[in-house]
């Protein structure tokens, strides 16, 4: 049993006070702060046990995380002060007391929160270690703005977070100036030697627009093979690009050696669109294609709450994928051959439409996988799907970083801006971003506007 009973009182060492919102966030956050100490209060624990039954990726970390503690109240006592891992600098500990002498923030904000009962849990270890500088870790704005308030000092959990979502990489590059003779020789062979050019991100799968005053040729780079390939506009199954991003998308979709793509952008720049028209395109080379996206309870509430069968409570979270379905179908009307196709491939599931949760567990080989709305995972989903992938297998992440809808997420800690980060260089990995809107002139008002 370990008798240390006290963090060591070091000035420099800090006590980190972790709340719910960051274990369900990443149930390894406990080791992820170094030679400091950290302290979990033990609602944490009463409030962990009412999210480990269920197939959500926060019922996974809050069973994850309960499973450390038990191993390590194997060997130790708990509630004092121990090593989680060996040869670690920083102490663990789960605080019981929740009684602080000065401030009682129940008193102060109301009674009964469990917020504000951890609160008090980091004010009591405030005084009892008055050498050292606690601070709240919480995924939860306003819990951090109440510890402020009371001069407890807070701060968000910043593992897995990027720098600056608005410097985020984009995929696409354009270059003025650029050489006729160079256009002239791309357009010629289609790929060229690149080995001697110019180019920012020479380590990226990377999109160009090659300026010459009034002449633009659009082309990708491969880091691969260190080429440049003419990027053509064909349409994608009678789905024809807009734009030269949308013409990026699709050759990155297409693309056989590109295994993994993601696509941001704000509402109405062609995401879901280019992605399922993509994977409908090349339906032969795929066992199945599944589109999903991660459902986000309204008001809170869980799905159970809506009436009807599975198929009925999911259908309202999965209509945009639909809609987008139906606009595709619409391209082939008079063309009853492709229409009865498109019906035939629903019905006998080799196009699957459901939510996250009903795909967690499924075999993900020679599959094209496209993930709608994946702003609102967290980098632990994502690198959770991505570890499914199977021999064969093309996935999609699509989502708009700025249009997240679940409160402990933002643009710099989402899933997708994560990805993007962090596989920008990889050789099976390419990037877009959609900036031009091409629904309407209406919804381009409201994203410019608005």
């Amino acid at each position: 049993m370990s008798t240390k009973s006290k963090p060591d009182s070091s000035p420099s060492k800090k006590i980190f006070v972790l709340d719910t919102s960051v274990i369900l966030y990443d149930h390894d956050a406990v080791n992820n702060f170094q030679e400091h100490d950290v302290a979990v209060p033990v609602l944490v624990l009463e409030e962990l046990d009412n999210f480990k039954s269920g197939n959500d990726t926060r019922n996974f970390e809050a069973r994850n995380f309960i499973r450390i503690i038990d191993q390590a109240s194997k060997k130790h006592l708990i509630n004092e002060w121990f090593s989680l891992r060996k040869n670690s600098l920083g102490k663990f500990k789960v605080v019981l007391n929740e009684s602080p002498k000065s401030i009682d923030a129940e008193k102060l904000f109301g009674e009964g929160k469990f917020d504000h009962r951890i609160l008090n849990t980091a004010l009591a270890l405030q005084e009892e270690n008055p050498k050292q500088k606690v601070i709240l870790v919480s995924k939860d704005i306003c819990l951090r703005l109440k510890a402020k308030s009371l001069n407890l000092h807070a701060e968000d959990y910043e593992t897995g977070k990027i720098k600056n979502a608005d410097e985020l990489y984009n995929g696409k590059t354009e270059l003025k100036d650029v050489p006729l003779e160079l256009l002239d020789d791309l357009k010629k062979n289609t790929i060229i030697e690149a080995s001697g050019l110019e180019l920012p991100y020479k380590d990226s799968n990377h999109f160009y627009s090659l300026k010459n005053k009034k002449r633009t040729v659009i082309a990708a780079y491969s880091a691969t093979s260190k080429t440049l390939r003419l990027v053509n506009q064909e349409p994608v199954f009678n789905i024809a690009p807009r734009n030269a991003e949308q013409a990026f998308a699709i050759d990155a979709l297409l693309n056989p050696d590109i295994k993994l793509v993601t696509i941001q952008g704000n509402a109405g720049t062609g995401k879901t669109l280019l992605a399922l028209a993509s994977a409908l395109e090349q339906r032969k080379d795929f066992r199945q294609i599944y589109i999903t996206r991660p459902i986000v309870p309204l008001s809170n509430k869980d799905i159970g709450f809506l009436p009807g069968d599975v198929k009925a409570k999911v259908d309202p979270y999965m209509a945009p994928i639909w809609d987008n379905l139906k606009f595709i179908k619409e391209q082939f009307n008079g063309d009853d051959k492709m229409l009865a196709k498109i019906d035939e491939l629903i019905r006998t599931e080799k196009i699957e439409i459901a939510p996250l949760a009903f795909i967690r567990g499924r075999t993900i080989t020679k599959i094209f996988f496209i993930i709608d709305e994946a702003q609102n995972l967290t980098p632990h989903e994502i690198k959770t799907i991505i570890s499914r992938a199977g021999e064969h297998t093309k996935i999609v992440f699509t989502g708009d970083i700025y249009q997240i809808d679940t409160p402990y997420l933002d643009s710099e800690s989402n899933g997708l801006s994560y990805l993007i980060e962090n596989a920008k260089k990889h050789p099976l990995y390419a990037h877009i971003t959609l900036q031009k809107g091409e629904r309407s002139e209406l919804a381009n008002l409201a994203n410019e506007l608005l």
